[in-house]
């Protein structure tokens, strides 16, 4: 059995780093105050975010270990993961880690789009960089909430401790765009990587065994999360992964149609669909004519 040790309250975290809880569902943790220890794995019941602000290698994703310079930032979501086995050297924790439970947002706005902010479900690996001016902004956030969270809680206090990380969650979506831009040439390798991906399975038996490919198990090929995935394909090509397999469908599926000796119901088999008429309503949608309709018009 996976052992890890489990948070489930803000107020556990924060004592586990020598941290007062200025209010149980969020608090800005120092992490320099914690006690020097080894590496482990975390499981976090609410949202958190680090903010390294030295370069440390305590954070792992799977047997990987990841060395961040100043001002990175990884998100973590209710429920995940963090950390792994190391070598049983003690090292001191830098940084600051904002942690905000779901009730503390619930019914409200944020609460409402919270899974708009799709980087909380990226892997460790593709976090966000900042560069020197994002870093300032983002301190500037941090001690915005930190003042109120010092603040004496008044009716104000919840507003003003959301609309902040709001504001912050904000300010990393544009830093997040500004990411995929700055490393346009990674990322133009992934787009090569993905359609590769997608000719090789369609021209093998794949579809036929594993039917159709999904974004999941594209971006697992590509060794990315899904969502991470997701983004970078629509800010690359402006479609969805899912329609961008869909299209690589259709254009296989056109030259299948042209074979005179398959039928309809062959070639829909042969992409990975289950049942013919899914495959007929989803060409008709995408080219305007069924495929019977397209062998007979070309």
């Amino acid at each position: 059995m996976e052992n890890f040790i489990s948070f489930d309250t803000i107020s556990q975290y924060s004592a586990f780093n020598n941290t007062t809880t200025m209010h149980p569902l969020v608090n800005v943790v120092d992490l320099s105050k914690a006690l020097p220890r080894t590496q482990g794995r975390y499981r976090f019941g609410f949202y958190t975010v680090f903010l390294k602000d030295i370069k440390c290698g305590d954070l792992r994703y799977g047997c990987n270990y990841y060395d961040y310079e100043e001002g990175t930032l990884v998100f973590v979501a209710p429920g995940q993961l963090l950390g792994g086995e190391g070598d049983g050297k003690q090292f001191q924790p830098k940084g600051r880690v904002l942690v905000f439970h779901p009730d503390l947002i619930r019914g409200t706005s944020l609460g409402k789009h919270i899974q708009d902010y799709s980087f909380f479900s990226y892997d460790v690996h593709e976090a966000l960089h900042l560069s020197e001016t994002e870093r300032k902004i983002i301190f500037d956030c941090f001690d915005k909430i930190e003042f109120e969270l010092q603040h004496a809680i008044d009716k104000h206090s919840k507003t003003l401790i959301i609309s902040n990380i709001e504001l912050f969650l904000n300010y990393c979506t544009r830093f997040y765009d500004r990411q995929f831009i700055t490393r346009e040439i990674p990322h133009k390798g992934a787009i090569e990587r993905f359609e590769t991906l997608l000719n090789d399975y369609f021209q093998s038996d794949r579809p036929q065994t594993l039917g159709l490919p999904s974004v999941g198990y594209c971006a697992d090929e590509l060794n990315l999360s899904a969502n991470y995935f997701g983004d970078l394909i629509k800010k690359e090509t402006g479609k969805s992964a899912q329609e961008y397999i869909q299209s690589k469908l259709i254009d296989t599926a056109k030259e299948k149609i042209f074979d005179p000796n398959k039928s309809v119901s062959e070639v829909a088999y042969e992409l990975g669909f289950k049942y013919p008429q899914h495959f007929t309503r989803l060409f008709k949608q995408r080219v305007g004519h069924t495929p019977q309709e397209y062998r007979m018009l070309n």
